[in-house]
């Protein structure tokens, strides 16, 4: 427990619930700031902590206060659960960054950090756990991270670059396209404007289409160092079910603590419901159902003995 925590941002209420968010601004890795909005059960205790994310970065503190209104259905769940929580903000998405990029080492040049790269939006999320893990409320040693979409790429990536930081994990239909090196099929074509790919419309629905077009050694080597087990989670009927499958499978290969589960729901990212702005929310039983097995699947790994 750190006494002297840092007094937060803002206090924004949150529609509906007695327990507001407190935004933070934890230190990134070359100086520059990523905003978090925290909750806690109360305000007295220890508590183990899950950070939710979704998709690309962007947005700031705007991205943060917008998603209070629009996505605590999930962060009142885990409440009442007895979590912790946080819906934080990162970086945008550097094209192949983390392919090409490697291993962030960082010296020291006239006194001050010198990098061989810029830090990427999982290294964001990286600062924000190790910040977070300083505030007294929160269990340091029972940190969880759900992640939906491209966040559920960056688990991987965060935690196959820097073990030892989770005990647990939820990918939710992880986009791994640039974990799994996964060669693109021919809907992928260039923008002319900005001459980066533009990947959306890729069908990788088949599973056995998908591993022949992943780079399976590399995937394989980029997972030896995954220390917490994952729940992977599919949608049924949507155009990357083989990636988000896959996923799953490379991580038993590789002798990890993996577990699989998919739902049929039109929702991309289903495990977090949608409060309309009249300030209702509409969960349906695969929602409910759903997030019963996130639940039970953190209990398992943030609640048992160490």
């Amino acid at each position: 427990m750190v006494a002297d925590f840092a007094e937060p941002l803002l206090i924004q209420p949150v529609p509906g619930s007695e327990r507001p968010a407190s935004i933070y601004l934890a230190p990134t890795m070359d100086g520059l700031y990523a905003p978090y909005a925290l909750r806690t059960p109360s305000d007295e205790g220890e508590f183990p902590f899950i950070f939710l994310a979704y998709g690309n970065g962007g947005g700031g503190v705007e991205w943060l206060r917008s998603r209070l209104r629009t996505h605590s259905h999930v962060m009142e769940r885990l409440l009442n659960a007895g979590y912790a929580c946080a819906w934080g903000r990162y970086r945008s998405e550097v094209e192949l960054g983390f392919h090409r990029g490697g291993e962030l080492i960082v010296d020291r040049r006239q006194g001050m950090d010198l990098m061989n790269r810029s830090p990427l939006e999982y290294e964001d999320e990286l600062a924000i756990l190790r910040h977070v893990a300083q505030h007294p409320n929160i269990a340091a040693d029972r940190l969880g991270h759900v992640g939906v979409s491209h966040a559920g790429e960056m688990l991987y990536k965060l935690v196959s670059q820097y073990p030892g930081v989770l005990r647990a994990g939820v990918a939710c239909e992880p986009a791994n396209h640039e974990f799994l090196d996964l060669t693109p099929d021919d809907s992928v074509f260039v923008n002319p404007d900005t001459m980066l790919r533009n990947i959306e419309e890729m069908q990788m629905q088949d599973l056995k289409r998908v591993r022949a077009r992943v780079n399976v050694p590399l995937a394989l080597e980029r997972m030896s160092a995954i220390d917490i087990p994952i729940l992977v989670m599919g949608r049924d009927d949507d155009h990357l079910q083989g990636i988000f499958r896959l996923s799953y499978e490379l991580l038993m290969e590789s002798g990890k603590d993996a577990s699989w589960v998919s739902w049929n729901h039109p929702l991309h990212g289903y495990i977090f419901p949608i409060t309309d702005a009249d300030g209702s929310v509409e969960v349906d039983e695969v929602q409910s159902s759903a997030l019963d097995g996130v639940i039970d699947f953190l209990d398992q790994h943030l609640k048992g003995a160490n």
